[in-house]
């Protein structure tokens, strides 16, 4: 039984600088500094990793190279699965499984709005497509219809469905979904700033945005509530959140975190369309940002 526990990072896909291709060689970089940061795993092609853009092969491809890399470096690989169509959400389940992840990430259906048994008939189909351990990522933000936390307690029956990726914002919706579930299924926070207050509803890590930036950080804080150092979980928690609230209001994920990388010499910043590249002010504002952070020295040097 595979048990997610800490940080576990939703990497960026790192294009080139026209977009026009996804380098590879850039991607297995990113994986490195992530396991030198100590995180527990990676989740590549997830919303961070843009994976809407990406063509078929692109996406096999970066999964493949994901978890050749990461299992390699001792992460664990959670590979985004997920479609608003079914039989594409099946179809890509069964290739990550092929593929060696450890998991698939799938996302509650998108623009359909489907009904909480359309959202349950559509999940046990992925679960019982193949053997691969299924996390379930509610975010009605982007999705447009959350999982009730009762259709969640349904779903947490199959054995195929161990965890959730919790990216509602509602400390009411994760502690139902523990009352509910308990050990039957895992929760992750989906958000970098609710960390450490889902952990107090009875969450055991996060799928980060952050951690791209300071890897090393998020999984410290995961460790400090995970072994009930909940005063030095505080620390961090306060240490990290005016970059952890404050990044993603900037723009849409991935932009903002893509620039700021880019300042950090580690990606170019480019993102495919519909998504645009964040604009000179976006990109003074994410400067300072990391400035008031302390990665104002380093982000002036990869700049200049």
């Amino acid at each position: 039984m595979l048990t997610l526990r800490g940080c576990y990072t939703a990497i960026v896909t790192p294009f080139t600088a026209n977009a026009a291709k996804v380098d590879f060689e850039l991607l297995e970089t990113q994986i490195a500094f992530q396991a030198a940061g100590g995180v527990s795993g990676i989740v590549p092609c997830g919303t961070t990793g843009e994976a809407p853009t990406l063509e078929f092969e692109e996406h096999r491809e970066v999964v493949a190279r994901a978890v050749d890399a990461g299992h390699r470096h001792g992460l664990t690989v959670i590979a985004g699965a997920g479609s608003n169509c079914t039989a594409h959400a099946v179809k890509y389940q069964k290739l990550a499984h092929e593929l060696g992840a450890d998991a698939g990430l799938q996302v509650t259906p998108y623009y359909n709005k489907p009904s909480q048994e359309g959202i349950y008939r559509h999940f046990m189909t992925v679960a019982d497509s193949c053997a691969l351990p299924i996390v379930l990522y509610n975010i009605p933000g982007r999705c447009g219809v959350p999982i009730f936390p009762e259709t969640v307690a349904r779903l947490a029956r199959h054995t195929n469905i161990i965890a959730i990726k919790e990216a509602t914002g509602s400390m009411d919706s994760a502690t139902e979904i523990h009352q509910r579930c308990g050990l039957d299924l895992t929760i992750l926070s989906g958000d970098d700033s609710l960390t450490l207050p889902f952990a107090a509803c009875g969450s055991s890590g996060v799928v980060s945005v952050v951690s791209n930036l300071l890897p090393a950080r998020v999984q410290a804080l995961c460790n400090a509530f995970l072994e009930g150092d909940f005063e030095g979980a505080k620390s961090i928690h306060m240490e990290l959140f005016p970059i952890s609230k404050g990044l993603l209001s900037i723009d849409v994920n991935p932009v903002p975190l893509k620039a700021a990388m880019k300042l950090l010499g580690r990606d170019r910043g480019t993102v495919r369309l519909p998504l645009a590249e964040a604009s000179k002010d976006a990109v003074s504002k994410i400067s300072t940002l990391m400035a008031e952070f302390g990665l104002g020295q380093i982000a002036r040097v990869a700049g200049a």
